[in-house]
């Protein structure tokens, strides 16, 4: 078994917090910080399940304007 480290960004939507990879495109919810990233790891892992993607998605850095 392969270990990953990823990174989730995590906000609050009323009672609810929000935990969104930024790695890959999978999020999950929990009624605390830790319970969302709990839940964030589970569905990571079902993700990664076979049939798991081929490639990893490349991850860039950019710039954007904003006035």
């Amino acid at each position: 078994m392969k270990t990953q480290t990823f990174t989730a960004s995590i906000s609050q939507e009323g009672k609810m917090f929000i935990a969104q990879c930024l790695e890959v495109d999978v999020a999950s919810q929990g009624k605390s910080e830790d319970e969302a990233v709990e839940n964030l790891t589970e569905a990571l892992e079902l993700y990664f399940e076979p049939p798991y993607p081929t490639v990893m998605p490349k991850i860039r850095k950019f710039e954007v304007s904003i006035s």
